[in-house]
């Protein structure tokens, strides 16, 4: 049996909270006409016993996402972002700034050169160090934490955008795991790893993007290295509503594979009932998180027959692991569906300004996270949005 060691800590002591199986890679999107099958690999969370980083325990598949399209709920943070970061009085004029950037796309350099920060080149050091979304992407965390501290400037700042464990905690979001995205952070286990590279979380700011996003600011160590900065009371507001939710407890995250099944199940269910009353059910958002609840509902073309999305590059090819096609949205809103089950509930607000064919048409849209158990009968026209069960 292997022994997994911890991407950042190196710790071999942990646990297996959740489990999805076999899961085809979620950034291989096949031909539609491609018969397949698909190959798959184990799609596993482990929680380390010691410095309490969630992380994909193995990944051997290869990237070779399609570029998505950027929403705009993640175009709108960024700018919020980097007005509350201004006004914190860390972002000067003139400032060297560089960007580790995320593969899904999006980019905050545009801001910061707006306010007169200088973009610098791969490998330079600066003064300013944005990471959103990025960092997740590195299967060796220790050297990507390592990597950034070197570069940064003596009295700059990192900072560093990621999807909040608390939040994925608290609102079961058990198919924010995939393949190529190695870890999933609490503020405590990103103060171990920072501190290891000579860095001390300073201030911090939370977001509502993807139900609770977390921007952190850390600095080099004061004076002599293992003397820490001083964190402000925003850090010790996230440590301890972490402590409230248990992210460190493996019985905790665990809950997750509870998540998971209840939810697979109310998606297979509701969309057999609206199968049933023959009405026609599509999808929007050929996203990562669609992947593997697809697939562990059972869901393929005969519940659910096409899946829109706004990337042209998308277009043609098919969900990884069903028969589903990705359409555009011009062709979404050509069907007239009853009904659109929406697989990233951040684009709601997008969608609906964006496609008002869709309820012109007695169609509704509706929220893919929170599909009722045990409730699958269809509701009312409009948008159809309900509590996640837990």
């Amino acid at each position: 049996m292997t022994v997994h060691q911890c991407r950042a800590c190196r710790g071999q002591a942990g646990d297996l909270v959740l489990d999805l199986g076999e899961q085809p890679a979620c950034d291989y999107f096949p031909q539609w006409d491609d018969p397949g099958p698909d190959p798959v690999y184990p799609l596993q969370m482990w929680l380390c016993s010691s410095c309490g980083l969630a992380q994909l325990l193995a990944d051997p598949t290869v990237p070779e996402e399609p570029k998505g399209a950027e929403p705009a709920a993640l175009a709108a943070q960024a700018a919020d972002a980097v007005g509350k970061v201004a006004a914190a009085g860390l972002l000067a004029p003139g400032a060297r700034v560089a960007e580790y950037g995320s593969p899904h796309g999006g980019s905050w350099l545009g801001l910061l050169a707006d306010r007169g920060l200088v973009p610098v080149g791969a490998g330079a050091e600066a003064d300013v160090i944005l990471d959103c979304f990025g960092i997740m992407h590195a299967a060796d965390q220790a050297a990507a934490v390592a990597e950034r501290a070197a570069r940064l400037a003596p009295g700059g700042v990192l900072l560093l955008q990621y999807h909040w464990l608390d939040t994925i905690v608290r609102r079961g979001q058990w198919n924010v795991l995939r393949h190529g995205h190695y870890a999933y952070y609490s503020a405590a286990a990103l103060t171990r790893m920072l501190a290891a590279a000579g860095l001390s979380p300073t201030t911090s700011w939370r977001f509502p993007l993807y139900g609770g996003t977390v921007l952190l600011a850390a600095r080099h160590d004061a004076g002599a290295p293992g003397s820490p900065c001083q964190p402000d009371g925003t850090v010790t507001e996230l440590l301890a509503a972490e402590a409230r939710t248990g992210v460190r407890d493996p019985a905790v995250v665990g809950g997750l594979q509870r998540d998971a099944r209840t939810r697979a199940s109310a998606l297979h269910d509701w969309l057999a009932v609206m199968a049933e009353a023959g009405k026609t059910v599509l999808g929007y958002s050929a996203a990562s998180r669609a992947v593997a609840l697809l697939r562990l509902a059972g869901v393929d073309r005969d519940l659910l027959p096409a899946v829109a999305d706004a990337s042209p590059a998308k277009h043609g090819l098919r969900i990884p692991g069903t028969a589903i096609p990705v359409i555009s949205p011009a062709e979404l809103t050509a069907r007239t569906p009853a009904a659109v089950v929406l697989f990233v509930p951040d684009l709601m607000a997008e969608v609906r300004h964006a496609y008002p064919e869709i309820e012109a048409s007695g169609g509704r849209w509706v929220d893919g996270d929170g599909l009722p158990a045990g409730d699958p009968a269809p509701g009312s026209a409009g948008v159809e949005q309900h509590a996640k069960p837990r």
